[in-house]
């Protein structure tokens, strides 16, 4: 997959299958929308393309109100290269291109840059100034200037409408379980591991410390999670939280212990994935009960990867 940063480079390929929008998280919607622009551009011979903005439009339009990301830039392209997108074309948001009407936005950026034969919405998605490009504006420009427009239904579970939003507040409820439903996969997060204060030694159950790149975390407690380490899932326990039992720190960190694993992590970049949450974060009286939690929680998690449940075929993308 081709990643540009400019309408009118050369290297792009037309004709195109347009989508546009953030796509963060990359949920079972936003997995809708690609792969209908895949099959259709596989269908017409033309090139799967799709329009995204950096950094979030809110980041500029609101920032007080701006939401962290569920995925880092890195983690969203690579989810849509595993999905078969082709091109992707990054757009700087600004004020001025917030300023642009959605009908030029159609007719010089989709029609005339990227020569789009369709261009596919996700339900109730809006663009260009006053956020007037509906799907209604856009199939009017299609019909003028002769492509195809088309919204693209949504993806709901249990009757609940599937939404970025919704999966940040699944996360931060620590609900991973509802979470991972509405993103098709488990929810995961990635770093690099740093030195810590070496306390999980000492009580026999070492962990990595992760400096984690992605802003979005799920609720302090612990967690049942898979550990991505040389390109090979291990099972693992995860805790995010202050820590008050050894000393409050004052943002949440990310401990992972790695279940029967005894190498030097240091500098690696782990890939986390949260299946399970086992409890939230507690105070003990000393190690020593903090030791016999810990040894508890590792039990359980042993336990939930034995079940059939847990050996269902997880998707990473």
């Amino acid at each position: 997959m081709k990643i540009f940063y400019d309408l009118y480079h050369p290297d792009i390929q037309r004709p195109t299958v347009l989508t546009i929008g953030v796509f963060d998280g990359l949920h079972l919607g936003h997995q809708s929308i690609v792969k209908t622009v895949v099959e259709r551009a596989f269908l017409i011979d033309a090139t799967p393309t799709l329009i995204t903005f950096d950094p979030h439009p809110r980041q500029v339009l609101k920032p007080d109100s701006a939401p962290p990301l569920l995925q880092t830039f890195a983690q969203k392209m690579e989810g849509l290269r595993l999905l078969g997108m082709q091109q992707v074309i990054v757009m700087n948001f600004s004020q001025e291109l917030a300023d642009i009407a959605a009908e030029e936005f159609i007719e010089r950026f989709m029609y005339q840059a990227l020569g789009a034969r369709e261009v596919h919405l996700g339900q109730g998605f809006a663009f260009g100034k006053g956020r007037a490009g509906n799907i209604e504006l856009l199939e009017a420009e299609a019909e003028r200037l002769g492509f195809v427009a088309d919204e693209v239904p949504e993806v709901r579970i249990h009757n609940h409408r599937i939404s970025s939003t919704m999966v940040r507040r699944l996360l931060q409820a620590g609900r991973v379980n509802q979470a991972r439903r509405m993103l098709g996969r488990a929810y995961g997060v990635e770093g690099i591991v740093i030195e810590g204060r070496k306390l999980g030694r000492t009580i026999s159950f070492p962990t990595a410390n992760i400096e984690v790149q992605n802003r979005m975390l799920p609720a302090d407690g612990v967690y049942v999670t898979l550990a991505l380490i040389d390109d090979q899932w291990h099972r693992s326990v995860t805790n995010i939280g202050k820590r008050p039992t050894v000393g409050l720190d004052v943002e949440s960190k990310v401990e992972t212990h790695v279940i029967d694993f005894d190498k030097d992590l240091y500098g690696k970049t782990l890939r986390i994935r949260f299946l399970h949450r086992l409890r939230g974060e507690k105070k003990f009286a000393g190690l020593e009960e903090l030791k016999t939690q810990i040894a508890r929680d590792r039990d359980k998690a042993v336990r939930y990867f034995a079940t059939t449940v847990a050996h269902r075929n997880f998707t990473f993308l």
